[in-house]
């Protein structure tokens, strides 16, 4: 094969993505057989076979059992709002996110104690071991499933404080910043980075996504004074959303 020459499959899988772009195989229409791709690109069986396991792989066609092969419908990405603004409301900021796009999500939570992994302690600048506040959530809008969510929050900081589970008590499901200022911590800045991989398969269970889809994870720690207070990773299927950031320009 020449310098910069594809394979043979990835030739094949690139004319198919294109006719799938182009609408030439719309949504729902069964992907051409094995057989078929064999005799219209001149390739080997293990050829076609690799070039539909390259769109399978890329989310665009699915499997449907005793049946085939059929192009998946992509859906139109939404947006999730991420602001450098705070209104004075107290809300949680997936409240002021669904506020923001008219949006009316629901959510449900789980929190336990737990003891902070390596990864974990390294983000809140404590030891592996010590205990934390986990908090599992899964966030819907209009029923479906949009992301998931896992918080750690240091028992040193919040143990035995009215603010130690995150969704009950006078303050439960306010943002990180309200509560930790019912304990007169103040929050004064927290760091997000955004990174993508393949969704783990029971995120994508959750998510209603197909095995080897990508998701974005957000990872973001809260901090007082240098401290970390909060840490949380965010999951979000990326074929269906994006994470979009307004900031004030100062």
């Amino acid at each position: 094969m020449a310098f910069g020459e594809q394979p043979a499959y990835l030739r094949v899988a690139s004319d198919l993505r294109e006719k799938i772009a182009n609408g030439a195989l719309p949504p729902h229409t069964r992907l051409p057989s094995q057989a078929r791709i064999r005799e219209e690109y001149g390739v080997s069986d293990t050829v076609a076979l690799e070039a539909r396991k390259v769109l399978m792989a890329e989310g665009l066609v699915e499997g449907r059992s005793g049946s085939g092969t059929y192009v998946r419908e992509r859906p139109v990405p939404r947006r999730i709002a991420r602001s450098g603004y705070r209104p004075p409301s107290g809300s949680s900021p997936f409240r002021q996110e669904q506020a923001a796009t008219g949006a009316r999500g629901t959510w449900e939570s789980r929190s336990e104690q737990d003891q902070a992994g390596p990864e974990i302690a390294a983000r809140l600048g404590i030891e592996p071991g010590d205990r934390v506040m986990r908090t599992r959530y899964v966030f819907r809008e209009a029923g479906e499933p949009m992301m998931l969510s896992t918080s750690w929050e240091p028992l040193a900081v919040t143990g035995r404080t009215p603010v130690m589970l995150p969704e009950e008590g006078p303050l439960g499901g306010c943002g990180v910043v309200e509560r930790m200022a019912a304990i007169d911590i103040v929050v004064d800045n927290v760091l997000e980075e955004v990174g993508a991989r393949p969704g783990l398969a029971e995120e994508l269970m959750a998510l209603g996504g197909v095995p080897g889809h990508v998701v974005m994870v957000l990872e973001r720690t809260y901090y007082a004074s240098g401290r970390a207070v909060e840490t949380a990773e965010v999951v979000v299927p990326a074929d269906r959303y994006r994470i979009a950031y307004h900031l004030s320009v100062k």
